[in-house]
């Protein structure tokens, strides 16, 4: 490969108000290459691949393709540039079939088909409409649009994750020829093992910025994690368990119990059981089923598998309201699906007593607002009761969502980010709040991506990968390089020590973050 870079962007920032989704962000790919695109949830990854194809404008960087610097504020300016997406959601029009979406696209169709026939769907008809098609097919026939225009630079997100193994396969055999053509592949996976395989340097992002450039060679995995995690991997220990939060007791009969649960193709078989007073954490990497699990369990979807028990009994759901009914309350991280924005916090904290109601009569409003009004203060929600909800802050408007559950006394609360976006104090008070709702006999399922979070919530943590719990700790042992190592379907085991690029002879991730913008092929 030669060391003059087919991409070169540099100093990429991108800020939404006050929060910096980029900071510094840089990524340097050259002809030939397959580069792959790491960091963990919330690092940035997204957001700098909406930027190289104009899904979205930076504030600030600069970006050259051939040396060339190129000023891509729309889709159709990144195309220009040779740099062609195909992310994780298919971009067919659902109504129009895939002859028209060509069309749209300006796409030659005889490649499209030779590229489609090569990706292992030889019978494609171009007359079938897009939303008549299979999830996985659609995601090949994207590929096979973004191929059929030869771009210099193809950015694919998560390519493979919802295919079958026989076209995976194919899939990734095409990556690695787009490399040996001279053209250039941002690979983004949590899959290592197809990292592994297929891709020759990766750029890894923590925080919104690039910390390091490693060389894929064999053992690499760990120093990518340690990358990701950066001065944490050092300072992470377990912390000292309060009263509130010693190991729960294995019950006699569990609270909520999950059997071999399957939906469509994001969730496979995964099965364990929630007890009364325990606070159960789940960690995952985006895409690998965890948003499944929980609408599966809020009643949001149906599952095409497994079965749910609910103290013990048989459960199936198909509306939010039957899972409401079983105890199990659902309280996502976008506060938006949850609340009534223009109603008065004291109404959207009612609103399970109101949809209690199975007769018409008179509403016991005195045990209501005394309910709620336990529940404001018990929250310390930051508003009087007859506010809006749309003029709170974040963080309150999360309380609003939870004091409703509370208020109602719900026994499992099925707690999906909840601290997402949300500040350090008011996040200090959420934790609180589990931990009392566990202390109190109640169960908490608990997903986040802050790895920071499980020691100061959890008695135990799920790790979820590819559809499937690959690891359950106990909260001593979950400490954020081995929860990162089991997200990334790592085992657990000894750690490698393969050096950074920038540097073969670091060894710690400060030396590495440093030391990486003088790596070959990194950004100057």
């Amino acid at each position: 490969m030669t060391s003059n870079p087919l991409l070169d962007a540099t100093g990429v920032a991108k800020n939404y108000g006050a929060v910096a989704a980029l900071r510094n962000a840089s990524l340097s790919v050259l002809p030939g290459e397959v580069h792959a695109l790491m960091g963990a949830n919330g690092a940035g990854k997204s957001t700098l691949v909406k930027i190289l194809t104009g899904a979205i404008p930076a504030n600030a960087g600069r970006i050259l393709i051939r040396g060339e610097a190129r000023d891509i504020r729309s889709p159709a300016a990144a195309r220009r540039a040779g740099l062609l997406p195909v992310y994780q959601e298919p971009s067919l029009i659902p109504d129009l079939d895939v002859l028209s979406n060509l069309r749209l696209t300006s796409t030659p169709v005889e490649p499209f088909r030779a590229w489609v026939r090569e990706l292992g769907i030889p019978d494609l008809d171009i007359r079938d409409t897009a939303r008549d098609i299979p999830l996985a097919v659609l995601r090949v026939l994207d590929l096979a649009r973004a191929l059929a225009v030869e771009p210099d630079v193809l950015l694919l997100d998560e390519m493979t994750a919802a295919l079958p193994a026989n076209l995976a396969e194919k899939v990734l055999e095409v990556v690695r020829r787009q490399g040996d053509s001279g053209r250039a592949v941002i690979f983004i996976s949590h899959r290592f093992v197809e990292i592994s395989a297929l891709c020759d340097r990766a750029t890894v992002l923590r925080d919104g910025e690039t910390v390091g450039v490693v060389d894929i060679v064999p053992g690499v995995e760990e120093k990518i994690v340690e990358l990701m995690l950066g001065t944490r991997i050092v300072k992470t220990h377990v912390a000292a368990r309060s009263a509130a939060q010693k190991a729960v007791p294995a019950p006699a009969r569990p609270r909520l119990s999950v059997h071999n649960l399957r939906v469509g193709t994001k969730l496979n078989d995964v099965s364990f059981d929630l007890a009364d007073g325990e606070v159960a954490g789940v960690v995952a990497l985006e895409g690998q089923g965890q948003d499944e699990l929980f609408a599966a369990l809020a009643g949001s979807i149906r599952p095409s598998g497994g079965t749910i028990e609910v103290d013990g009994q048989p459960a199936k759901f198909s509306h939010p309201i039957d899972a409401i009914r079983a105890g199990l309350a659902y309280v996502p991280g976008d506060r938006a699906e949850a609340l009534a924005m223009q109603r008065s916090v004291r109404e959207n904290i009612a609103l399970p007593f109101s949809a209690a109601l199975r007769n018409w009569g008179p509403i016991a409003m005195r045990q209501e607002r005394a309910k709620v009004v336990s529940a404001i203060e018990r929250l310390q929600i930051d508003t009087r009761a007859q506010g809006e909800v749309q003029r709170l802050s974040g963080g309150n408007q999360q309380k609003v969502t939870i004091a409703r559950w509370v208020a109602a006394d719900t026994r499992t609360l099925l707690c999906f980010d909840p601290t997402r976006g949300i500040d350090v104090g008011t996040k200090q008070e959420i934790y609180k709040l589990l931990r009392e709702v566990a202390g109190h006999g109640k169960s908490v399922l608990f997903y986040t991506s802050e790895l920071e979070e499980v020691q100061r919530v959890c008695d135990r943590v799920i790790v979820i990968f590819g559809g499937r719990v690959v690891d359950i700790f106990p909260v001593e042992e979950a400490d954020e390089p081995a929860l990162m190592r089991a997200a990334y379907g790592l085992p657990r085991g000894a750690k490698a020590d393969i050096g950074i690029l920038a540097d073969p002879h670091c060894s710690s991730p400060e030396s590495a973050s440093s030391s990486a913008s003088t790596s070959p092929g990194a950004t100057p």
